[in-house]
C-alpha cells in the first residue's frame, strides 16, 4: 500500500450487469432484436450511452434515437418478454465469485448497486442466490424510491453508502463498474472507481476511472489497503 497510487478504502460497492454477471451481451441481443424489426441496427454511441442506465431511461433513449413507433410501456413489455426467454442461464464474470467471497471472509463491508428492477434482479440472480446473499445490502435502483436519479447521477452509490451501519465517508468506498455511466456516477459520489469495461468499449470512455482492468481476476485488493489474497 505504501507504494500504491490509490487511496485506502474500507467499503466496496459493486455494480451487477456486465461486472458480476455476464448479461450485457444479452441486453444487446434484446435491443438489437427490438430495433431490427423497424429496420435499424443497435450499435455505436447509443449502445454506450444506454450501458448502466435504468431500464426506463434506456428505453426512452432507444425510442427517441430511432423514432420507434412504440410507447415506453410497449417497449418494456417486449423487453421483459425477451428477458424471460434469454436470462435463464446467466453466468458469472471471471473473478467475481473469488473477490466477493474474499472480501466477505475478511469482513470488508460490501453492497450491491444495480440499475435493475426487482423483477429483473430476481430473474438474473436465481442461480446465484448464495453469492448475492453475501452483500450486506442490495440497492435495486430501478425499484428503489430512494434512488431519485439513475446513473450517471451519483444517487445509487450514495444510497448504498448510507445503508452501511457505520455510514462511511464516500472517500472510503470503492466502486466496481463496467459502464461509463456507472463510472461517472461513482466519481460524482466522491468515490474511487475500478472499471472492468467491455473489450469493445472505446478507450476514451474509460478515462475517468481510477483504475481500468481487463478482468476482476486482475484486481489486487492490497492496492487499496484491503486484505490481499492468500494465494
Amino acid at each position: 500500500m505504501a507504494n500504491s497510487p490509490y487511496k485506502k478504502v474500507t467499503h466496496c460497492i459493486f455494480d451487477m450487469d456486465g461486472l458480476l454477471l455476464d448479461t450485457e451481451s444479452l441486453y444487446k441481443t434484446i435491443y438489437w432484436n427490438i430495433v431490427s424489426k423497424y429496420g435499424h441496427i443497435y450499435e455505436g454511441e447509443l449502445a454506450y450511452a444506454v450501458l448502466g442506465r435504468p431500464e426506463r431511461v434506456g428505453a426512452e433513449l432507444i425510442i427517441n434515437h430511432y423514432k420507434l413507433p412504440l410507447t415506453v410501456s410497449e417497449f418494456q413489455d417486449i423487453y421483459h418478454r425477451m428477458q424471460r426467454e434469454l436470462f435463464t442461464d446467466v453466468k458469472l464474470m471471471p473473478g467475481a465469485e473469488k473477490l466477493l467471497y474474499h472480501l466477505k471472509e475478511n469482513n470488508v463491508p460490501i453492497a450491491l448497486a444495480t440499475s435493475s428492477s426487482v423483477d429483473s434482479y430476481e430473474l438474473k440472480t436465481v442461480k446465484w442466490k448464495e453469492l448475492f446473499d453475501l452483500f450486506h445490502h442490495r440497492v435495486i435502483g430501478g425499484s428503489d424510491p430512494d434512488v431519485q436519479k439513475g446513473k450517471p447521477h451519483p444517487d445509487i452509490f450514495l444510497v448504498a453508502k448510507n445503508r452501511f451501519p457505520d455510514k462511511p465517508d464516500s472517500s472510503m468506498c470503492l466502486v466496481f463498474e463496467d459502464a461509463p455511466n456507472g463510472v461517472q456516477a461513482g466519481i460524482e459520489a466522491g468515490m474511487q472507481v475500478v472499471m472492468v469495461p467491455d473489450p469493445c468499449l472505446p478507450s476514451h470512455l474509460t478515462e475517468k476511472a481510477t483504475l481500468v482492468l481487463k478482468s476482476l481476476e486482475d484486481f489486487k485488493p492490497e492496492q487499496f489497503g484491503l486484505p490481499p489474497y492468500k494465494n
